[in-house]
């Protein structure tokens, strides 16, 4: 799938940029996977492909426990969306494939 592989993500939060690597998977219209950052790092939850679209979640443990909602979309070994910060907003991430 367009979307397997590994990818370094970058958040712009209030925080500043926030660095993420993501190591993904596709099985159908799954996606699974992990997500690794200085925030928290654990299994990808609820991922879901849709052609280019992706979505899925990830918990992070700081600066607060927090569940984050990714929707992005895949072009070539480019990644680009929004993720929601529960009462916090969206913020816009952008990323490229590493490998």
């Amino acid at each position: 799938m367009a979307v397997d592989g590994k990818w370094e993500i970058v958040i712009n939060s209030p925080l500043g940029a926030q660095k993420a690597q993501l190591d993904i998977a596709t099985n159908g219209s799954a996606l699974t996977g992990t997500q690794q950052a200085a925030q928290g790092s654990g299994p990808l939850e609820n991922g879901k492909v849709d052609g280019n679209n992706v979505t899925w979640s990830a918990k992070i443990s700081s600066p607060m426990p927090l569940t984050l909602d990714f929707t992005g979309t895949v072009d070539g070994d480019k990644l680009s969306g929004s993720v929601k910060a529960g009462s916090f907003g969206s913020f816009p991430f952008t990323g490229n494939r590493t490998a």
